[in-house]
């Protein structure tokens, strides 16, 4: 039976995915910052392990205690949406910490179990506003297209150890709590001089269309992670899809 880990799993797509892959016959490791058994099924697959992917040490007991594992999902991540001017350098920088360094350093920890047995699955998630961008998201966008150029140089440098490495994008999920983490972390939206601009956005936001849904994301990590033949980069969602053909 194989095994993945999944981080980010206390809501929206983490927990989607987790129960997806639950469902189709794979152990399941769970991680969240702060553990929660109740938001998954019981079941003798799933184990729920505490992960905070800006905490080194924590890293690596996690990794350790986790053991041999098939497939890594990288999905642990926050938004923030302000003008590029106006956003603290405290939540750029707690956004780099989490999207993009977290992730380089949960991948480095299960890199070598790959790597010496010549198999294993890395997907990273991030976000088709990597493909087009919006305004007010400068930071958030920045984040997640540094991840992007890692994994596919990342690719590159596994390709000859059998390790396969694959980009999910989604596009806007208001199903998901997106949008409520990022506005913990909003300062600057109040700025006059910005005033149009924003109301302008968020009215584009609420306008009805195609959108993102957590079950399109655990598709394409499923099939990131089962088909070999799986392009490097996955949109997921019907929004997502049109960015991607668009872009």
């Amino acid at each position: 039976m194989n095994t993945i880990l999944i981080t980010g799993c206390s809501s929206g797509f983490g927990l989607e995915t987790a129960g997806y892959f639950l469902d189709r016959g794979w152990k399941v490791i769970a991680t969240m910052r702060t553990p929660r058994e109740d938001v998954l099924p019981r079941s003798e697959h799933l184990r729920v392990l505490a992960l905070d992917v800006t905490d080194a040490d924590g890293i690596r007991r996690t990794i350790e205690a986790a053991g041999p594992i098939d497939a890594l999902v990288n999905n642990a991540g926050f938004g923030s949406a302000a003008p590029a001017e106006t956003t603290p350098m405290a939540t750029v920088r707690e956004l780099f910490e989490t999207n993009t360094l977290g992730t380089m350093a949960v991948t480095q920890a299960v890199l070598p179990q790959f790597r010496e047995r010549k198999a294993g699955v890395v997907v990273n998630v991030t976000s088709t506003v990597t493909l087009r961008s919006l305004p007010l998201l400068s930071a958030y966008t920045a984040s997640k297209a540094a991840v992007n150029a890692y994994t596919e140089v990342l690719a590159l440098e596994l390709e000859p150890f059998g390790v396969r490495v694959r980009l999910v994008l989604p596009g806007r999920a208001p199903e998901t709590r997106f949008g409520e983490t990022a506005r913990s972390r909003v300062q600057g939206l109040d700025h006059e001089a910005y005033a149009d601009l924003v109301k302008s956005v968020f009215a584009r936001f609420a306008e009805p269309g195609p959108i993102t849904h957590a079950q399109d994301v655990a598709e394409a990590v499923w099939r990131a992670v089962t088909d070999p033949t799986s392009p490097m980069r996955i949109p997921a969602g019907a929004d997502a899809v049109i960015w991607a053909e668009e872009g």
